[in-house]
This record gives structure tokens, sequence and C-alpha cells, in this order.
């Protein structure tokens, strides 16, 4: 169960490394306007708000990385950063798009389910 639980653990990590880059870097280019269903205008006006949210999800996922590093000792960061995750997921569902409940609370839940189950 641990290696089920890392794996989904590290996919979580990838996951919001591809956000980082789509709201740091990508946030008024084509891909991130699709992304996040933008017009150039509202990209242009949100960018640098955006940018902070692409490093908060950069964190989140250093913040699983380092729990992963961290071998069988690192449970309880894991935990930590999957539990804010899971929140950020929820809070985004209620407050922006519920599709963000499906692409970053759900696979939290799960994440969070199976570390704690190994």
């Amino acid at each position: 169960m641990s290696t089920a639980a890392n794996v989904v653990v590290a996919l979580i990590g990838i996951l919001h490394v591809y956000i980082l880059v789509l709201e740091m870097f990508l946030w008024d280019k084509p891909k991130g306007l699709k992304a996040f269903g933008q017009t150039p205008a509202q990209a242009a006006a949100t960018k640098v708000l955006a940018a902070n949210q692409g490093l908060y999800n950069g964190f989140l996922a250093a913040g699983l990385f380092w729990g992963l590093s961290l071998g069988a000792g690192g449970a309880n960061v894991k935990v930590f950063f999957l539990c804010c995750v899971l929140v950020a997921g929820l809070y985004g569902a209620a407050t922006a798009t519920k599709k963000i409940l499906f692409i970053q609370a759900i696979p939290a839940a799960i994440g969070l389910a199976l570390v704690l189950l190994s």
C-alpha cells in the first residue's frame, strides 16, 4: 500500500508543479487562457495574482516531494501537505469552479487515505 500511496503523492506533486507553470508562466498564454477560461484582458489584469497562486502551488509540491524524500519517516509531512491540498481544493471548488474538486481535492483525499492506511 505504501508504494501506491507514494505514487499518488508523487502524481499530486507533479500536478502542482504543472499548476505552478500554468499560473506563473502561462497565465496569459493560450494554454493558460484555456485552462482557466480567461480572456486576454482578464489574464492581463490578474497576472500578478496568478503568479502568487502559482508560487503557493509550488510550495505544496515541494512539501509533498519533501515528504517522499524522507521515506517512511515522511508520513506526517505527506499528511500535512495533502491536507493543505485537500482544503485548497475544497475551497476552490466552493468559490471558483467545481472542476477543482475533481482535479485537486479528490486526488488529495485519495492520497491522504492511502498514506494513512500504509
